[in-house]
């Protein structure tokens, strides 16, 4: 890994509609079902509040408040929803629920709510956020349940995207409050955002800042281990600079790549590496009929502005010597050949 960090966010990103083909992909594998409350019905919402932390600072949500009579109807309406995401639509818990707050954030592409559903027996709560639907996105939520070791939890309806929350210390509190821990290994730490950026960059999944991803911990008989779980999926495929897909080069990861520097030669980060693109092999091989309906869904859609897809079309040709790309018309036709690139890379050096 070396040093750079040159990455930045010029605009903000385009949102593109889920397409005929890509939806019927959804619908073929359960992703897509009917939903009583859009996105757009939560925006009409008639007050709102600052939402803080547990030290007081502001977290950039706002708790929102809607009008007497519709507050009924909308939280029943969460919790049926909830209810989808959690149990497959089985209603028997459900008057055990009830909706503590929905908060609103008006930063980031997505403009998400976040809703916090209750048990009233225990108090035990769990998150999930409605968001716009976008194609780019939802393209980036299922290449990370068919490529990553993690399930991913969301359901669509036309304009409407649900997702599950996704636990985990958010990268820029690890680093803040539990990276220097004395009994964390720092040779774990470092390995696994090796492995994270292998697996971002053959998927092409951008703008992995620290406060993109989280840290999940599990203390283990005799040390503690650590994966990162990407939890933004807005930059699927979308920036035309290849090294907008490696986190190495936010200033942001800056502390992790140091990490590696420190405790990893090059011949043990190629090891790590190598091992991630294994097993990334093996779920592009036992996904391979998934993978290729999906591929078919999206083949012809909008997911980034030209220019973007000829300048990521020229670095990565560049990059691993291959012509091929530059003959890309779309996204998702440079995703193929990236991931072709990687198999080919795997059994290239495994033979």
């Amino acid at each position: 890994m070396i040093e750079g960090y040159h990455n930045h966010i010029s605009r903000k990103k385009n949102v593109y509609a889920v397409s005929k083909s890509f939806k019927k992909y959804l619908k073929r594998y359960g992703r897509e079902i009917q939903l009583p409350i859009s996105y757009d019905s939560l925006r009409y919402f008639q007050g709102a509040m600052p939402c803080y932390n547990k030290n007081g600072e502001d977290t950039l949500w706002e708790t929102v408040f809607y009008h007497q009579s519709l507050t009924r109807e909308i939280h029943q309406s969460l919790i049926r929803i909830y209810s989808f995401i959690k149990a497959a639509g089985a209603n028997q818990a459900e008057d055990h629920l009830h909706v503590e707050r929905i908060d609103f954030c008006v930063f980031g592409n997505s403009q998400p709510f976040r809703v916090k559903v209750v048990n009233n027996y225990n108090d035990v709560y769990s998150y999930l956020y409605i968001k716009k639907a976008d194609a780019s996105r939802i393209l980036g939520l299922e290449l990370e349940h068919l490529l990553s070791p993690y399930y991913i939890n969301y359901l669509v309806d036309n304009d409407t995207l649900i997702e599950e929350h996704i636990a985990g210390v958010p990268g820029d509190m690890f680093i803040n409050e539990f990276l220097h821990r004395p009994d964390f290994n720092p040779i774990r730490i470092a390995k696994e955002f090796v492995k994270f950026n292998e697996r971002c960059f053959a998927r092409l999944l951008g703008d992995m800042r620290s406060y993109n991803f989280v840290f999940d911990i599990t203390q283990d008989f005799d040390d503690v281990q650590f994966c990162i779980r990407a939890i933004d999926f807005d930059q699927q495929s979308y920036e035309g600079r290849k090294n907008f897909y490696l986190p190495q080069f936010f200033k942001e990861n800056r502390v992790f790549v140091q990490l590696v520097q420190q405790h990893l030669n090059a011949e043990v980060i190629e090891q790590y590496q190598q091992e991630e693109r294994a097993q990334l092999f093996k779920r592009i091989k036992s996904q391979r009929h998934r993978l290729g309906d999906l591929k078919a869904s999206v083949d012809r859609d909008e997911l980034a502005p030209p220019e973007k897809i000829r300048q990521l079309s020229q670095e990565l040709a560049a990059y691993f010597g291959n012509d091929k790309f530059l003959q890309c018309h779309s996204m998702a036709e440079v995703l193929r050949i990236q991931l072709r690139e990687l198999v080919v890379t795997h059994l290239y050096k495994s033979s």
